[in-house]
Formats: C-alpha cells, structure tokens, sequence
C-alpha cells in the first residue's frame, strides 16, 4: 500500500531547492485491525498546518515520517471487540487521531492529550504500524472513531479534527456570552475559531490578518470588523473597535513571531489571551509582567490537542459553514503537488482525496 510521508527533511518552501523537504508516496505494510481496532477506508484527509513543520524537522529527523491525521472515511471492517459504539461496516466516519493508554497519570488525571503511555498492546503482538491518514486504509482504535450524521458529507466531516481544536479555543476562552473578541491569523484554525466565537455570542467580532482574500473569508464568517496588521496599526485599531477598553478574549493561531507580541497590549483588563498555534521551537516572547500580569490581570493560556471535544465537534460540523475549505481537493497520486498547493496559501484548505470511489459519500 502506498501511503503519503515526508521522505526529505527541510522546510517546503526553503530558497535553495536542495534543501527543500519532500512529500512522496512511500510504500507501507497494508494494516490489519487488532482486537479493538477499526479499519477505515479512507475518504478525505486534509492538509494541516502542522504538517509541513512535520517536514522540516519539527517531530524528529528520522524518515520517512508518515502523513495524515484530519481523516473521514468508511469503515471496513472491525476488530472483535470493537462494539462499544455500535459501529458497523459501512459507517461513515471521523476521528481523533490521538489514542491514549487510559491508565497514565495525565489520563486519569482528565488530561488524556498529555498521555504517556501511548497505544499499548499485548508483549507478543508484533510491531505497530505507523497510522498515517494520507493512504487507502489506515487502522484507529474503536475509542478514536466517531460517526458522521447522514447530513455531513466526507469532505465536510474531514474537518473534525480542525474544529474539534476551535471548539477547545471557544471552551478556554468564551466562558461568557456578550465578550469583545478576536483572532489573530486567519488560516483555517483562526476561520473556525472565528465561527465558534460567534455562535458563543463574541462581540466586536474582529480578525486580524495581513492577507486580504483571508479578512474577506472572516467577514463571511461573521467578522464585525478586520485589521491588517501590516499597513494598520494593530492597536489603534483594537483600541477604536472596543471604544478604548481592549479585548476580553483573544486568540492568537497565526503561529507568527510578529503578531505574537502586538496582542497583549490589545487585552482589556481582567481578559483572557490565548496562544494556540505551533510557533518556531527557539522563540522567545518579550513580556511585561508588571504590566500584563499584574495591572492588567490578564489570563494567559495556550492550547495543545482537543481532549473531550470531539463529541461536540461532530454535532457542530453541520452548524458551522464549510464550504471555503472544501474547494481545493488531489487525489492521493498527486500528493507532492496538493503540498504545493497548501504551502502557496491560495486556498484556506487543501484536501487529499484517498479512494476516489468515495469521493461523492
């Protein structure tokens, strides 16, 4: 089975074409579930933004490293002790693509995205395989796999994932309807967050974000207002938006250095700042305490996975408008060039179609 990795480490878009990384189709084992297993057909996977920080380096050196986490698909078969769901053959699904022990400290302790002890199984079974979405079939545990409602397609329901990440933004900042918000970076995380902060009753709805088509795709999204933060200032701007106060809730997921520091002297007093995007490993942010922390007495607080969100996610799916991320889709054959595709930034969303006989599911 060939399955989508990185064969090369070395940033995407890097100037000297030498050290570029390199996206190609690895041949792989064809997985087999195990007891408590599904195996998925797969339909849809889409691009994260995570992963090209997968290609350069990022998550360790050693390739090929696989692709593909944000999958929909169908289930093929089932594991004999996968039934607690009701799952059946035919089923179409979304998942989680992070399994946990259930036993570690983190999980016992509500905070299974923190799992130490990873996928276990018995000490004669062979080998784990690595899972990666972008391929024909992939295997999850039944605890990873959720079903899509009849009104969510496979191209619709591959966004779980993304939306599961915007719905945990929404629990850790918007604890109270009517709160002055924004986001910062208008990629797809920042455009579902954006959403979920409007059906949480977010007000002075603004998005900042230095790409034109991006602060348009926000105001159909429910922006109130936008900011560029290249040729406006960002903080005159806030300060005129929210009548001198500031924002109670901010939610920064552009990962960029630049806006990092520009966000806290936005903050009302007594709000709440979130970094939530993956940023440079060596990056070291400039912070005033004294003012930030104490006069201001902001909350500060980040983002890692989506624990005891998908649930939620997958009723949401069909409440949240899709369609901007649906619009640019390869099959897997043409893996190398939807990297391409997704590292030009022409379209919030780019999607690797894995069985083209599920395309129309």
């Amino acid at each position: 089975m060939l399955a989508g990795a990185v064969t090369k480490i070395g940033h995407l878009n890097d100037p000297d074409e030498s050290k570029r990384g390199v996206i190609g189709l690895v041949e792989m084992p064809d997985p087999e579930p195990g007891d408590n297993e599904v195996l998925i057909k797969v339909g849809y996977c889409s691009i994260c933004g995570s992963d090209p920080h997968t290609a350069d380096g990022s998550f360790g050196p050693n390739v090929p490293i696989f692709l593909g986490h944000e999958v929909s698909g169908v289930v093929a078969a089932l594991g004999k002790n996968a039934t607690i769901k009701g799952l059946q053959v035919g089923d179409r699904i979304a998942g989680n693509f992070r399994h946990t022990c259930g036993v570690c400290y983190y999980c016992q302790n509500g905070q299974p995205h923190f799992c130490i002890g990873g996928f276990r199984r018995s000490p004669d079974a062979p080998p784990r395989q690595p899972r990666p979405g972008m391929a024909p079939y992939m295997v999850w545990n039944e605890s990873q796999v959720f079903k899509l409602p009849d009104n969510v397609s496979l191209k619709q329901g591959c966004i779980l994932e993304p939306l599961s990440i915007a719905v945990r933004a929404g629990d850790k900042v918007a604890n109270q309807i009517g709160v002055r918000a924004c986001v910062s970076g208008g990629g797809p995380i920042g455009q579902l967050t954006l959403q979920v902060l409007k059906l949480q009753g977010g007000t002075s709805l603004t998005m900042i974000e230095p790409i034109a088509d991006r602060r348009d795709l926000a105001q159909r999204f429910g922006a109130e207002f936008t900011i560029d933060p290249v040729n406006q200032n960002t903080v005159e701007e806030a300060m005129k938006i929210t009548g001198g106060l500031g924002f109670d809730v901010v939610v920064e997921v552009s990962g960029s250095p630049y806006a990092a520091p520009n966000l806290p002297p936005i903050m009302a007093r007594g709000g709440t700042l979130m970094y939530g995007a993956m940023y440079p490993t060596t990056y070291e942010m400039p912070f005033n305490l004294f003012e930030y922390m104490y006069r201001k007495d902001l909350t500060l607080t980040g983002l890692f996975l989506s624990p005891h969100t998908f649930p939620r996610s997958v009723q949401l799916l069909s409440h949240i408008d899709l369609e901007p991320f649906l619009q640019s889709i390869y099959p897997l054959e043409q893996i190398k060039e939807a990297f391409d595709m997704h590292m030009s930034g022409k379209y919030p969303k780019v999607i690797v179609n894995c069985n083209a006989d599920l395309a129309d599911l």
